[in-house]
């Protein structure tokens, strides 16, 4: 479905100097890396979480795979399609949801911009008809079709960005901090709802997020980053078992009002010993085994 290789961008950006005169009429420049020879493959229907520092570049590549922004080198291929060449066959395919940047219509009542949504991927009527009403009673909005979107709170305006990208039955997204304005329930329901296309429309996703809720609701796999080298790429349960290092035991003895913890080592055998002392020594009534943290997992891969 997606295919990057060894894709290079690289920026300018302004070597301020403290002579102002030299600033304002004799400005220097340095490049910096962007993307640096970065390459990865994704299958259809994969969920797939793209981690990085902050800053480090997700965007960029994003932009990049859909051709919002001209890399230097290397080559991408989605659908075996090249988007320098084929951009709108690409669009066709595919959709993108970025929490910093809006795709609707700013001083027009909602529905014209689905309207205007409709016309340009040329769907049907009747399937606009039935996946606008679907999402937009999942998210519980229909009543905000007719109001301007200059007029909806941001996190409005967040789900309906979403509901904008879906209309046209995409078979890949590519989303960039798509919960940044959502509460609790609406992230809820935004799993839901790219978890049941995913299943049943056989869409593959490609998430960047710094909402490690999101990464755990919504991927399989995750492909984490550094300075433009591949730390990991597999799937994301296997990172949890694999580097984590450590294990967190919390149970309850009966006739206590507190939980108690054990930290042990990540084995399996180790666990099962621990379980079998508590049960033959410590009365228990509760007891749940949890792993590290994924953000702490995620973090030694950093240091």
């Amino acid at each position: 479905m997606l295919e990057v290789k060894n894709v290079k961008k690289d920026f300018k950006r302004r070597i301020k100097s403290w002579k102002w005169m030299k600033n304002l009429f004799a400005p220097k420049y340095e490049k910096f890396h962007a993307l640096k020879w970065i390459s990865f493959k994704i299958e259809q229907w994969e969920k797939v979480a793209f981690i990085w520092p902050n800053g480090a570049g997700k965007s960029t590549t994003i932009k990049a795979i859909l051709w919002i922004l001209h890399y230097d080198s290397g080559t991408i291929k989605i659908f075996g399609k090249d988007p320098m060449s084929q951009r709108e066959e690409i669009a066709k395919q595919t959709a993108s949801v970025f929490g910093q940047r809006s795709q609707l219509l700013y001083h027009l009542p909602l529905i014209d911009s689905f309207n205007f949504f409709r016309i340009m991927y040329d769907i049907p009527k009747d399937k606009f008809e039935e996946r606008l009403n679907h999402f937009s009673e999942k998210f519980g909005l229909k009543e905000f079709l007719d109001q301007p979107v200059r007029k909806l709170s941001l996190g409005q305006r967040m789900k309906w960005e979403i509901v904008a990208s879906l209309l046209h039955e995409p078979k890949a997204i590519f989303l960039d901090e798509p919960t940044v304005w959502l509460d609790i329930i609406a992230k809820k329901v935004l799993y839901e709802i790219l978890n049941e296309i995913n299943k049943k429309e056989n869409v593959t996703i490609f998430l960047t997020s710094h909402d490690l809720n999101d990464i755990e609701n919504l991927c399989d796999r995750a492909i984490i980053i550094n300075r433009w080298d591949i730390l990991y790429d597999g799937q994301l349960d296997d990172l949890m078992t694999t580097h984590a290092n450590k294990k967190f035991i919390k149970y309850k003895a009966k006739d206590t009002l507190q939980r108690e913890e054990i930290v042990i080592e990540n084995n399996s055998k180790i666990v099962q010993k621990t379980l079998k002392y508590l049960f033959e020594n410590k009365d228990v009534e509760d007891v749940k085994v949890e792993n590290v943290p994924l953000e702490d997992v995620i973090e030694e891969f950093y240091k």
